[in-house]
């Protein structure tokens, strides 16, 4: 007999595969979200990511597997895990012509929200900031605003769990911070798994990441963690040196180890070297022999975008 607690997990995925034909757009899939946590769900195109979330949303069966959400079959009991997930998909499909107060009155009708539909709409509308936009026609609200109108669809039957696919694909700096601040306000409630390419956001938000490839698991663990466990994973060390002369891009080929070197400003150079040993030192030796004053030097620190790349490829 298979037991869950529900006070500690609220998603679980036990070897889960999903084939289109001969195609494997997952492979023997497992993973574990607990309750209260935002996680974030991390992959190249094609990787699985879009797949797997319809799978736990019940839009698509897996072909093999076992998927559940808060201890219920997403199969067997599809309907009551409707009720416990809020789903916002990538393109984020919106009623165009309708408005947005009308459309979220719409959604709570679909969910018989009955007595509690107004006031609902009311909470939700201030909570994602649409106040002011409540009553315009959603086709003229910005991708920013029209990003807020599908948060506030997903959590308008209050679901315990949120799947968010590229919740801030597309939008400017500012609309990204705007919803990433809403994402980590909504995370002190609820369990959230959301799909990113942008890796700042999960350091910022998530505390742990999955990161699928080829339908594959490759990583599993806090950004920390994973950066400190794949110390081999970075290939290339980088330096940023400033200089107290103009020197030429051949010259500096000839610091030992340096593999590559780019111009950035002025005398500040970046340099590259495949071996793992400290370049700084060589550089000092170089800056000493050369009779010149390194001004400035930082070696860059190896970061998740950098590990993300190496267990992707």
């Amino acid at each position: 007999i298979f037991t869950f607690n529900i006070n500690i997990m609220s998603i679980l995925v036990k070897n889960t595969t999903k084939l289109y034909g001969k195609q494997k757009a997952l492979n023997n899939v497992s993973f574990e979200i607990n309750s209260g946590e935002i996680v974030g769900f991390l992959g190249p195109n094609g990787a699985g990511k879009s797949t797997m979330m319809k799978i736990l949303t019940g839009f698509i069966p897996p072909t093999s597997g076992e998927v559940y959400i808060n201890g219920l079959d997403v199969m067997e009991h599809s309907q009551e895990v409707k009720k416990l997930t809020g789903y916002l998909p990538e393109n984020n499909p919106l009623y165009l012509d309708m408005y947005v107060k009308e459309y979220l009155e719409f959604i709570a009708g679909i969910y018989k929200l009955g007595k509690d539909k107004k006031n609902k709409v009311k909470e939700l509308i201030e909570m994602t900031g649409l106040t002011l936009e409540q009553n315009k026609k959603i086709g003229a609200l910005s991708k920013g605003y029209r990003q807020r109108v599908g948060l506030a669809q997903a959590l308008i039957h209050d679901p315990d769990v949120l799947i968010l696919d590229e919740p801030t694909s597309g939008l400017d700096p500012n609309q990204i911070v705007e919803i990433r601040n809403l994402i980590s306000e909504i995370g002190k409630k609820k369990t959230i798994m959301l799909s990113t390419h942008i890796m700042q956001e999960v350091e910022a938000i998530c505390d742990r990441i999955i990161i699928l490839n080829k339908g594959e698991i490759v990583a599993n663990d806090s950004a920390k963690s994973i950066i400190s466990k794949n110390p081999q994973k970075i290939k290339i060390q980088t330096v940023i040196a400033e200089f107290n002369i103009e020197l030429d891009e051949e010259v500096l080929k000839g610091i030992s180890g340096v593999t590559k070197v780019a111009h950035l400003k002025d005398n500040q150079w970046l340099l590259e070297s495949d071996n793992l040993d400290d370049l700084r030192p060589k550089v000092f030796d170089f800056a000493v022999k050369k009779n010149i004053q390194v001004l400035s030097m930082q070696k860059q620190e190896k970061n998740l975008e950098d590990i993300f790349r190496e267990l992707t490829k």
